[in-house]
């Protein structure tokens, strides 16, 4: 009789390509299989890991087939990303002012 393997939450971020936190998160919210060891120690079995991987990937293909972003949105999320490059560009062209001018 051979025992399977349970897989530890490293082991299954690895296989799905997630952080540990948002493999526990999935496991809490029941989306992927998981096993108590202990009451503590989440583990997992590899085949049902395997049927989780491919049913996020046919979730995350359609959530993101079915996220449109608006120009507004790209917009704000560029001014986001860059607001330090665009301050210290603000500041370099004020300074090159000041420095030309005096």
């Amino acid at each position: 009789m051979t025992e399977e393997k349970l897989l530890t939450i490293r082991d299954v971020s690895a296989i799905l390509g997630l952080s540990e936190k948002e493999v526990i998160e999935l496991a809490e919210k029941g989306t992927i299989p998981a096993y108590k060891i202990g009451g503590v120690y989440l583990r997992f079995k590899r085949q049902q890991i395997d049927e989780a991987k491919r049913k996020l990937k046919l979730l995350s293909h359609k959530e993101l087939s079915a996220r449109k972003y608006s120009f507004g949105d790209k917009v704000s999320d560029f001014f986001y990303f860059n607001d330090f490059y665009i301050l210290a560009l603000l500041i370099i062209a004020l300074i090159l002012l000041i420095i030309f001018r005096g």
